[in-house]
């Protein structure tokens, strides 16, 4: 064979390895799928992971559940679809299975899931949390408004290239406790990095959308699906003044130790999320976020 035979044999061998590796699934633990979700401890969940500011378009007068305000993004903007028990347009007609797969594997009916739709959070949920989060979501009054379709430009309205992203960025898993600190300290952890998904806003992203690794909850100046977001390390949280009772104070009422009022996403965050968790679960983030174990 000719040089350039050889070469193009090479190429052809690399390109094709880089495909299967790259578009091959990402799946993670499988779920317990024969649990009774508790609609209950699931309106809980609900509010932990704050499903109603982004799935209720509010500013225009929608449902709840009903399908989402515009996140605007560097890659086009997403419409956070319609969850209500609604059969034909909402998630009435889904089943447990596809529903986890969806919280936990990023794939719905369509296949893969934008990332703006925090799955990389919600993985960490154990299998009892996925049962009622669904059982709740089931026992929503049904909305019959469509989702809205996302405006998303080539290539990524391409949803198979989804999976590269995900071999390269998600790491579908349960969380794991350290042992090594206290259960308000793994719980505040949890919160952030599962359900709360307050990493996911507070992060810097990389070109790809990736969270920056090593530099999770630094703040994301340039802005992503939440807006722009401030540092919440420890460090950046003492210089506003935060301790831990203001912290927790100001999940609940908004108002920041220099008597500011936080407003605009997370303001809407506090209003439909963290206003109705239980104390504990403030303290727990407050806890962790300024490393208290």
């Amino acid at each position: 064979m000719r040089a350039w035979q050889w070469l193009f044999a090479v190429a052809v061998v690399v390109a094709a390895g880089t495909a299967v590796y790259f578009l091959r699934p990402v799946n993670g633990p499988a779920r317990d799928l024969a649990l009774l979700g508790d609609a209950t401890r699931g309106a809980y969940l609900i509010r932990l992971g704050d499903c109603i500011t982004c799935h209720t378009d509010a500013k225009n007068g929608g449902a709840e559940f009903g399908g989402g305000a515009a996140l605007p993004t560097a890659f086009g903007t997403f419409y956070a679809p319609n969850i209500s028990s609604d059969r034909d347009v909402g998630i009435g007609n889904w089943t447990l299975a596809q529903f986890s797969r969806a919280m936990s594997d990023g794939e719905g009916p369509e296949g893969h899931l934008y990332p703006a739709f925090p799955y990389e959070n919600y993985t960490l949920m154990d299998d009892q949390e996925i049962a009622d989060l669904f059982a709740a979501l089931q026992a929503t009054p049904p909305v019959s408004t469509p989702s809205r379709p996302h405006e998303v430009g080539f290539p990524f309205n391409f949803r198979p290239i989804l999976a590269g992203w995900k071999n390269l960025f998600f790491r579908p898993q349960r969380y794991v406790a350290d042992a090594a600190r206290s259960e308000a300290w793994n719980r505040g952890r949890y919160l952030a990095f599962g359900p709360g998904h307050c990493v996911m806003c507070h992060s810097p992203r990389n070109v790809l959308g990736g969270i920056e690794a090593g530099r999770e909850l630094t703040g994301n100046p340039a802005g992503g699906t939440g807006g722009r977001a401030p540092a919440i390390t420890s460090a950046a949280l003492a210089a506003e003044g935060y301790d831990e009772a203001s912290l927790a104070s100001a999940l609940q009422d908004g108002f920041t130790p220099g008597f500011d009022v936080l407003g605009a996403a997370m303001g809407e965050v506090i209003a439909d999320g963290t206003s109705h968790w239980t104390d504990a679960d403030r303290a727990a983030v407050a806890a962790y976020l300024l490393d208290k174990g």
